[in-house]
């Protein structure tokens, strides 16, 4: 057969044409020549099809030519990358498409203008606004958080919400932090996250979570509640002494409304509700801790010497562990001494 343009014998792709002359004039992408791309002045996140993102430039604009530009579905094997340069009208980029045709490789070029329209997206408008679903109120009983305690729990909180955020939360955010009744409050933008937030939090620390919520009005006919979120953190942290009945343990940590004590006696190790430790009495602080000299020991005994005092004193073993170092570590409490469970390590 002959093509009817170029009259060469051979096989016919379309329209009584050969390949090439079907090729010669034809397009097989079209798009527009200016776009609109709303950018928020504070986050520097992107609005794609009404939806906010903080994606990568690069990604949201292939999904805008993926989206924007028709693309023949003779065209196989298409690949589409854009080159841009950001001037004062905005994004001007070179969109190259390409595919195949029967094996031969097409390429095309459109020149188009994304105008940057900047605005605020809802998430920094609700910031800026102080907008909250929950508060988490973290507390503590029988003594006052420490600085470094308040600063350890801030940062905590605010790694938890930066994943949350990492993860693909937009949405999320603190609002405002204040100290509070010798604690801090966490004004946070959805109540679900500061639910798991709190249960975090209690991972970490141990205590109780108190939940209650404020009827705040109507909104499509539904009603909205604020939540508050009470985490209660024990009095005690890790590495405190507390005494139950005659017994003295180090907890040696919490979780939830468990802890994990090692009795000072024996160095044995046993689990139990926080509900049980009401009563007990709680030892914290370096100077409860002190170094003395190994004079002598038998397998049961330590006959020890205060290095500033010089007295001695004979310390029970909580194991049969004969003692290499000429010092070791003992934990005083009420005038009673035990063996550092550390100074075995």
């Amino acid at each position: 057969m002959f093509c009817v343009e170029c009259g060469i014998e051979g096989e016919i792709y379309k329209d009584g044409v050969c390949i090439k002359c079907y090729l010669k004039n034809k397009k097989f992408s079209k798009g527009p020549e200016i776009l609109d791309l709303p950018v928020c002045v504070h986050c520097q996140g992107y609005k794609y099809k009404n939806t906010w993102t903080n994606d990568l430039l690069d990604d949201i604009l292939r999904r805008i030519i993926k989206n924007n530009f028709e693309i023949s579905k003779e065209l196989q094997k298409v690949d589409i990358n854009i080159d841009f340069n950001e001037t004062p009208r905005g994004l001007e980029c070179t969109v190259y498409i390409s595919g195949l045709i029967q094996e031969k490789e097409i390429n095309e070029e459109h020149d188009l203008l994304i105008r940057l329209r900047k605005t605020v997206c809802e998430v920094c408008s609700r910031q800026f606004g102080g907008y909250h679903e929950a508060i988490i109120q973290v507390r503590t009983e029988k003594r006052k958080f420490s600085k470094e305690e308040l600063i350890n729990i801030k940062a905590t909180v605010e790694t938890i919400i930066e994943n949350m955020q990492r993860k693909g939360n937009r949405t999320l955010f603190i609002a405002d932090i204040a100290e509070e009744h010798g604690g801090l409050d966490f004004y946070i933008s959805n109540k679900n996250a500061a639910f798991t937030i709190s249960k975090m939090l209690l991972d970490k620390y141990g205590g109780f979570i108190k939940q209650s919520s404020t009827n705040t009005g109507m909104k499509d006919s539904k009603q909205i509640y604020k939540m508050t979120y009470l985490v209660r953190i024990p009095p005690y942290k890790k590495g405190d002494y507390i005494q139950i009945d005659d017994n003295y343990y180090q907890i040696k940590y919490l979780q939830a409304n468990k802890i994990k004590l090692i009795n000072l006696l024996t160095w044995e190790e046993n689990s139990t509700d926080l509900k049980n430790l009401e009563k007990a009495r709680i030892f914290s602080g370096q100077d409860l801790i002190r170094e003395m000299i190994v004079v002598s020991q038998t397998k049961s005994e330590l006959q020890l010497m205060d290095e500033k005092t010089y007295e001695l004193h004979i310390v029970k073993k909580p194991e049969e562990i004969q003692y290499a170092a000429k010092k070791i570590q003992v934990i005083k409490i009420d005038d009673l001494l035990f063996v550092s469970p550390k100074s075995h390590n």
